[in-house]
């Protein structure tokens, strides 16, 4: 390769990863990323104190959030993580380059 293309390509992981300088993020994966990270935090919410509501298991998750307690409070605390991590996804994606 010659040294001026060379110069052009970046490399991350130990060259694992290669890039043109000056290349953007597809526009599908600023889209799918929040997407993802919002559809994970929606399962969390709904799922928080396990499938209550299962026809045939519901019974025994009931059960057991009565005697172990729930989870809630620990819960919120992952979703506020995930809901900081997504601002932050977002304000990365949407920057300008700097290079």
């Amino acid at each position: 390769m010659t040294e001026e293309k060379k110069s052009e390509l970046t490399e991350y992981a130990d060259g694992w990863i290669t890039e043109r300088k000056g290349t953007g993020i597809p526009g599908f994966l600023k889209l799918a990323y929040p997407i993802i990270v919002i559809a994970c935090g929606a399962y969390l919410f709904t799922y928080m104190n396990g499938e209550v509501t299962h026809s045939t298991r519901g019974n025994l998750v009931q059960q057991l959030n009565a005697v172990t307690g729930n989870a809630n409070t620990f819960m919120y605390v992952v979703m506020a993580i995930i809901a900081a991590y997504v601002v932050l996804l977002l304000a990365f994606l949407y920057k300008k380059s700097d290079h």
